[in-house]
């Protein structure tokens, strides 16, 4: 499938954040639910007066309603005289206009074969959670899942290591229709900080939708006892969804980061994205 910009158009490369709290998540909705996308092509529709036109971005990762953005990347394609004339205020511009909950750092002129979603290589996201018999800080309590059972970390951590790999992750994800679920998970690791905050930082070359919260809820089943740490490898090879795998709550998860390749090797990972994965031997997923 070809990615090349529309002539007469420039892709341009968004590097922003959010606060997911008041959001119902990134994709627009039909009903008029408040949606980081729609904040923010709604925001490019105003600085650049475009009128009733809608410049539509398309983004790395589609986060869930609570979920929030550190790193989130995302490209739209301007037209060249709306660029030429507006990217040295755009930036600004944007800042003026668009709610204090999302922010836009940086506009770039994106290098060929670039695709915020399809070219990436990895998503970096961290679940934060404690244990503290005193809960959470006020000041944190939009970002901090509260446990109220002691966690132990290396118990996590060890069974961290048995879900690392390229595997079929039906187990932890809720199926879409077309979709495949084999991922590569390259980073499940667990920290707990003097401040009693345990930070999970979990990087896969993708997410299928709902994995890393389920990762975490099998992981916190076992953090406090209630399953030992070999359980959820085994949750894993069955490939079914168990009912003790609980989706924690969104507020915790903040997307950290995205990686890319060098840009000569975009264009060839843009392609590679876009092919359904099979697991090797299978034929199928």
């Amino acid at each position: 499938m070809s990615d090349e910009v529309q002539a007469g158009f420039v892709r341009v490369r968004l590097d922003l954040s959010y606060d997911g709290t008041e959001f119902s998540g990134w994709a627009k909705q039909a009903g008029g639910r408040r949606t980081v996308q729609g904040e923010i092509e709604d925001a490019l529709r105003t600085v650049t007066r475009s009128g009733g036109v809608t410049y539509e971005l398309t983004v790395a990762g589609r986060t869930d309603a609570g979920v929030h953005a550190r790193g989130q990347v995302a490209h739209v394609d301007l037209p060249e005289p709306v660029w030429r004339e507006h990217h040295e205020k755009l930036l600004k511009r944007l800042a003026g206009r668009l709610p204090k909950d999302v922010r836009v750092w940086a506009l770039r002129e994106a290098p060929s074969g670039f695709n915020a979603r399809f070219s990436a290589v990895w998503r970096r996201y961290a679940y934060r959670v404690t244990d503290n018999p005193g809960g959470v800080d006020p000041l944190l309590r939009n970002h901090v899942l509260w446990h109220d059972w002691p966690l132990d970390v290396d118990a996590m951590n060890e069974a961290a290591q048995g879900l690392l790999g390229e595997h079929d992750f039906a187990a932890y994800c809720k199926r879409r229709e077309g979709a495949t679920t084999i991922r590569t998970l390259q980073q499940l690791s667990l920290d707990k900080g003097a401040d009693g905050i345990i930070t999970a930082t979990v990087r896969a070359d993708a997410f299928c939708h709902n994995m890393v919260r389920s990762l975490i809820g099998a992981l916190l089943f076992v953090g406090d006892g209630h399953r030992g740490a070999d359980w959820p490898a085994k949750v894993l090879a069955a490939g079914v969804r168990d009912s003790a795998v609980h989706v924690v709550r969104p507020h915790g998860l903040t997307l950290e980061e995205v990686g890319y390749p060098a840009d000569e090797l975009l264009a060839a990972r843009n392609k590679e994205a876009r092919n359904k994965r099979t697991l090797p031997g299978t034929g199928c997923c």
